[in-house]
């Protein structure tokens, strides 16, 4: 009885002493884990693969911040997918292969990166948006954020591959069983990581946005004090800033959300845990999946033109000829 209790307990039991051993638990916490990690998957992807279509889909949403949402879109999206992975792994054991374990940990760190990476864009986009309106439509044109959007994701791979360069070589030398999934950087190449993945791009979205925030509050103001004063056309004017103050103040709540979420992550993956095996991470690492859920919501709460696109889609209005065209601002 001893022995098959024993042999339950590893991942591979006709391994025996070379298996990784499962962790002890209870039926229902196995069936709420995987009830909660399959609703968040869904929810997710569902969510994002809304916003996904919507912009891509209405000739109205095809402009440059809304690119950099849809790019923040795709990487949330692809979180989603993600989850399929923890949902596997419920049971404390990585059934994959080494190779699929290092591209696993490459795609996550890419899509992390890709995320930060659109958010500084989003706070430059803004930043020009409330400090210099004048020039914002020759500054930051559709063309540059593709390419900006692009260069991105392209550097965010190759950035990666380099930092797991190691663990390609030889995928699965770090695991100290069979049945664990573990990638390992040392010092210096885990430190080059922390700064240019999260310190500098974290510097630059909150010195940004406190800048926007400044020059918001005093646009607001002198808003407030020539509100009696205006024509017409300049009534025009105070609505178009009013229109970018918001999308400045919408944007902020999502990278505040943002950092909320994804601090405690890296400040505990770059401690050395293993997020994957280690039971007392799970609160971080629901808060980063947790993102990813939420800037769907937020844009359903923030953006009308997002509640409307909902309701073509979930009608199938979006199937007619020239729905792309339909009035959605």
């Amino acid at each position: 009885m001893m022995e098959i209790l024993e042999e339950v307990e590893l991942c591979f039991p006709q391994l025996l002493n070379a298996s990784c051993k499962k962790p002890m638990r209870t039926p229902f916490e196995f069936m709420l884990s995987y009830i909660i990690l399959s609703s968040i998957t869904v929810i997710t992807t569902t969510l994002n693969l809304l916003i996904i279509i919507s912009i891509s889909h209405f000739k109205q949403l095809y402009t440059p911040s809304n690119l950099l949402l849809l790019s923040l879109a795709v990487s949330d999206f692809f979180v989603g997918l993600l989850i399929f992975f923890q949902i596997i792994l419920i049971d404390g054991c990585w059934f994959l292969g080494d190779i699929m374990c290092t591209l696993y940990y490459l795609l996550d760190y890419t899509i992390t990166s890709a995320s930060i990476g659109t958010m500084v864009l989003i706070s430059i986009d803004r930043y020009v948006a409330i400090c210099d309106p004048m020039h914002y439509s020759t500054k930051v044109t559709e063309k540059r954020v593709q390419v900006s959007i692009c260069l991105c994701w392209i550097c965010c791979v190759i950035f990666q591959i380099l930092i797991l360069r190691d663990n390609f070589k030889q995928p699965g030398r770090y695991n100290s069983c069979s049945g664990e999934c573990v990638v390992v950087s040392d010092y210096i190449t885990g430190f080059v990581d922390l700064v240019v993945s999260f310190i500098i791009p974290v510097t630059v979205i909150i010195v940004l946005y406190m800048r926007v925030f400044v020059v918001a509050v005093s646009q607001a103001r002198a808003m407030r004090s020539h509100t009696a004063s205006v024509t017409l056309q300049g009534s025009v004017k105070v609505t178009a800033k009013k229109s970018e103050m918001k999308a400045a103040r919408t944007l902020g709540v999502v990278i505040v959300v943002f950092l909320i979420c994804l601090c405690p992550y890296f400040c505990v993956a770059y401690t050395g845990d293993n997020l994957l095996n280690a039971s007392n991470d799970a609160f971080v690492m629901c808060l980063f999946y947790l993102n990813s859920c939420l800037n769907p919501l937020i844009y359903a709460f923030f953006y009308p033109w997002f509640r409307k696109c909902l309701k073509v889609i979930v009608t199938l209005q979006i199937l007619r000829p020239g729905s792309s065209e339909t009035n959605i601002l």
